[in-house]
């Protein structure tokens, strides 16, 4: 499959998303009320729950998910693994913290467009597309720090948006990053398996444009939902 095709196959997905966000309103962008109740609920230092609204916001946080395949998918050995993981949980544990014990205010459609950006960006690169366009591959470790700042930006602009007691704000803080932590490590376990499956069989390698394609695709749908809903809010 020729760079052209695959932006042709980008762009009709492009398409077909802006279509379907410009024929509806904008969604609320924020928490959901049962989590935002739960820790509401809880005063003071509440280090369970804190872990658990962590994890479940990773587990479930597709966004972040669908970044760590683009960065571990032709990565074979678990020490590169390792190594880019923990870049990105460098850079998304640091603007965690210092964005909620900062204040530092991002708009989170916004933060959520970069967050789409970095999967379109993390496709591209996984297809080569830096070599063939620019001639020059930038440093892949940079960029998934980087672009893990910005995800921790994104998960502070969640969790200031609970408005919890600021009253043991700093462990609870640190309950919720090691949450993110585990949330991680879970998702990653599944994906890991799964991918190691996928890769005993030699459609792992036929398919990879078609996949890398398909998550730039998804990036680019949710960069336009978002700057849909950033517009339209």
């Amino acid at each position: 499959m020729t760079l052209k095709m695959i932006w042709g196959a980008v762009f009709l997905f492009a398409l077909v998303a802006l279509g379907a966000l410009v024929a509806i309103p904008a969604f609320a962008h924020g928490v959901d009320e049962d989590t935002r109740q739960f820790l509401l609920g809880h005063e003071g230092v509440a280090i369970i729950p804190f872990l658990y609204i962590g994890a479940k916001h990773m587990v479930t946080g597709y966004d972040h998910l669908l970044f760590l395949v683009g960065v571990i998918f032709f990565l074979y050995r678990s020490k590169d693994v390792l190594v880019y993981v923990s870049c990105f949980t460098i850079g998304h544990s640091l603007t965690l913290l210092f964005g909620v014990l900062g204040e530092i205010s991002i708009n989170p459609y916004l933060i959520d467009a970069i967050i789409g950006f970095s999967i379109v960006y993390k496709g591209f690169d996984n297809l080569g597309g830096f070599k063939q366009v620019f001639g020059k591959q930038p440093n892949t470790k940079i960029a998934v720090l980087i672009f893990g700042l910005f995800h921790g930006f994104g998960l502070a602009s969640k969790l200031q948006e609970f408005d919890f007691p600021k009253e043991g704000l700093l462990p609870n803080l640190l309950a919720f990053n090691v949450g993110v932590e585990i949330g991680q490590l879970m998702a990653l376990g599944v994906i890991l398996i799964v991918m190691g499956f996928w890769r005993q069989h030699s459609s792992y390698l036929k398919w990879s444009v078609a996949t890398n394609s398909l998550l730039m695709s998804g990036g680019i749908m949710l960069v336009v939902f978002q700057m849909t809903g950033y517009f339209l809010a």
